[in-house]
């Protein structure tokens, strides 16, 4: 098999095989001229509000105007502090940021999702929510999480961007807390031909507030009853998502497959990630974890396969978090898993062929460090 080509994405093909259904809904957008919060919008907000188990969801720009919109429905900002988890992507504690409130930090679990423990201890007076990330596509230990909250009063917000169709104890991902936030970028299970987001909840007047938040805070044409932004889902994001839910559970059926083969294979020669019956993962990525990461990159890299660090470097050791003033040692298992993890090649259009090539080359690679 020498010589295959493992790329890490795959939208060409995404392309060939929906091309038809694709083209149809973005010629019906153009057909009807319906661009701004046209008729697909509000059918996909219904049906990804069945989706996720909720009463409603609101369509937004993207996933960090989730996060932000979500924050400010709620009230959130200056002299406020929420606690997050520091190995998700920046946006999660960028959103807390632009709002004017204080990312705060927990550390996580072996497997990556925030540790309720910490949680806990990390809690203080200016606490005014929990931002919970499902990373990777499995949800975080979100029961005891809502007990915490409830014990001292805290909102719960579910950054659910990389975990569409995911759950939890029975709970579907952003149907757990007040607010769920989604991103919907062409890297997700669930993806749009562009930025696209979504927030779920089961509070009709903070669903009916974030309508207008979205939307320049209007009323109605004329009338504008507080300050708003511009952050609309497109109608054509929203058709062609329309055309991606129907083959959503078959997507994460074959993620779950690939990553089946991958973990029998692998596991014996590195930390495969973890899956389970309360929390079923749903594969966004598929992160292994390893203390000869740079090697292993660079020897996948020579044999064409691709692959992905989610995230080298810990939003709290960002220069953009300087302020907040973390240093190296303050989240221990976020460090050193940043040191270690790696993101194997996963989707849905990934051959037998492809597979077997970044399966063999995996071990190939540690039977030759044993060697050494």
């Amino acid at each position: 098999m020498a010589g295959v080509k493992v790329p890490y994405l795959n939208f060409p093909e995404e392309y060939r095989r929906y091309q038809k259904q694709m083209l149809g809904a973005v010629t019906r957008i153009l057909e009807r001229g319906d661009f701004i919060m046209g008729n697909d919008v509000a059918t996909f907000e219904s049906e990804f509000a069945k989706l996720s188990g909720t009463r409603h969801a609101i369509g937004v720009a993207n996933g960090t105007d989730a996060l932000v919109l979500a924050l400010k429905v709620l009230g959130i900002g200056p002299g406020d502090e929420v606690l997050t988890a520091a190995n998700s992507f920046l946006a999660t504690a960028a959103a807390i940021a632009l709002v004017g409130a204080k990312p705060v930090f927990a550390d996580v679990e072996d497997d990556q999702g925030i540790s309720p423990k910490a949680i806990e201890k990390a809690i203080g007076p200016k606490t005014k929510a929990l931002l919970p990330v499902h990373l990777t596509g499995r949800c975080c230990d979100l029961t005891p999480i809502l007990k915490i909250a409830t014990k001292h009063h805290l909102h719960v917000i579910e950054d659910a961007a990389q975990s569409v169709g995911a759950s939890v104890d029975g709970i579907k991902a952003g149907g757990g807390g007040i607010l769920g936030c989604f991103s919907l970028h062409p890297l997700k299970n669930l993806n749009a031909c562009g930025d696209a987001g979504i927030i779920t909840t089961n509070d009709d007047g903070l669903a009916n507030r974030l309508r207008l938040l979205r939307n320049h805070g209007l009323k109605n044409r004329d009338e504008v009853d507080f300050w708003g932004v511009n952050s609309r889902l497109d109608s054509l994001q929203a058709a062609i998502l329309l055309t991606r839910l129907p083959v959503l559970a078959s997507t994460i059926e074959k993620r779950r497959a690939l990553a089946k083969r991958y973990t029998d294979a692998l596991s014996k020669f590195v930390r495969c990630p973890s899956d389970s019956a309360n929390r079923p993962h749903t594969y966004h990525v598929y992160v292994i974890q390893t203390q000869h990461r740079d090697e292993l990159k660079d020897f996948l890299a020579a044999r064409g396969i691709d692959t992905k660090i989610h995230y080298p470097i810990p939003i709290h050791l960002q220069k953009a978090a300087a302020y907040l003033e973390y240093h190296p040692g303050s989240l221990p298992n976020t460090e050193r898993q940043a040191k270690q993890i790696l993101s194997l090649p996963i989707n849905q259009y990934l051959s037998e062929e492809q597979l077997d090539w970044v399966i063999e080359s995996v071990r190939a690679f540690f039977s030759k460090l044993s060697s050494i």
